[in-house]
């Protein structure tokens, strides 16, 4: 099978280009990716060289480079997003090139090369936010998107169903919650939180720290979508959460405490315009269709992340310093 992974350079599609390296290693996978602040040529080192493995500089938004790429994949597994909330409020601009125009783009592309099959990988924050007892978002939950980013992602998300009931495209759409894990850019809150403590620095905990997310560990999220585009049903959703709960409070001491930290290494800060209150996913579609469950435990890979991150520093030091923006020039000769 041969893939092209838009934005595998990020977290979470180096991630699965790694997972798919390692368990189907006749794939060949193309990696397009525009290498914008998340983007992270380091996370891919290890399969330098590998035959299977082909890295293109890109932007989503350039038609003829996409249409290229579109004629000699089978699937395209479509990973790039901007996706930082803060940044889509001090300006949402990228977030519409990227996130809208560029989806198009790519089922453009998809659609006048053969109707490639088509995956797309949004967020759980197209659904809005929960109160303490309602319950957790499903496929059926109508959308309500309350920041730039999220309502750039509810927009890609409802072109892909279009290009579905309109020209037929294969394609599938799983919406996750939030993912931790290598790799994982520091300015999000558990490898920003782990990495200041390395570093004997503060933790800014938002508001009071009473927001929920439902946690999902970047692995079992790529065994998720491997199950997906190889045996989902066309033209469905599927809803892919870790079953973790979690105030960003009850994360921040679980980190303090495996760290050996005290809550004297907290700084509570201003909290962001719109801070959606509660997110939280139920898994039952994908689990009752595909067998998938989150394998992981929060506390299991929590421990696991901070000590990847204990283990990697050069190469979050190199996103701290800015160095890694650095490393594509270096490997391949180009700015």
């Amino acid at each position: 099978m041969k893939l092209l992974v838009t934005g595998g350079a990020g977290f979470i599609g180096s991630n699965f280009v790694h997972y798919i390296a390692k368990k189907y290693p006749d794939y060949q996978i193309t990696n397009l990716d525009l290498l914008t602040y998340a983007g992270n040529l380091e996370n891919l080192k290890a399969l330098e060289g590998n035959p299977n493995y082909k890295f293109v500089k890109g932007d989503i938004a350039d038609k003829d480079l996409v249409n290229d790429l579109a004629k000699d994949v089978d699937v395209i597994v479509h990973f790039a997003a901007e996706s930082h909330v803060d940044r889509s409020i001090l300006d949402s601009s990228a977030f519409i090139h990227t996130n809208v125009v560029g989806t198009h783009n790519l089922l453009e592309a998809a659609k006048n090369n053969g109707n490639k099959r088509f995956h797309h990988v949004s967020t759980d924050e197209v659904f809005g936010s929960l109160g303490p007892n309602d319950p957790a978002f499903n496929e059926n939950t109508p959308y309500d998107p309350r920041s730039p980013y999220s309502a750039s992602k509810a927009s890609s998300d409802h072109l892909v169903r279009a290009y579905y009931h309109t020209y037929g495209l294969p394609v599938t759409i799983s919406n996750c919650s939030n993912n931790y894990g290598p790799y994982h850019f520091p300015e999000k809150l558990i490898p920003l939180f782990v990495t200041n403590l390395i570093e004997d620095k503060k933790v800014p905990l938002y508001g009071d720290g009473m927001n929920i997310r439902d946690w999902l560990y970047v692995e079992d999220h790529c065994q998720a979508i491997d199950l997906i585009i190889h045996g989902g049903r066309i033209g469905e959703t599927y809803c892919v959460g870790g079953a973790s709960e979690k105030t960003n409070k009850e994360i921040t001491y679980k980190i303090l405490e495996l760290m050996g930290k005290d809550e004297g290494s907290i700084e509570f800060v201003k909290d962001r315009p719109g801070h959606d209150k509660r997110y939280a996913i139920d898994f039952s579609k994908i689990k009752n269709e595909l067998g998938w469950e989150p394998s992981v435990s929060f506390e299991e890979g929590l421990q696991k992340t901070i000590e990847w991150f204990k283990n990697n520093e050069a190469w979050w030091k190199n996103i701290k310093n800015g160095d890694y923006k650095n490393y594509y020039a270096k490997q391949y000769g180009e700015k």
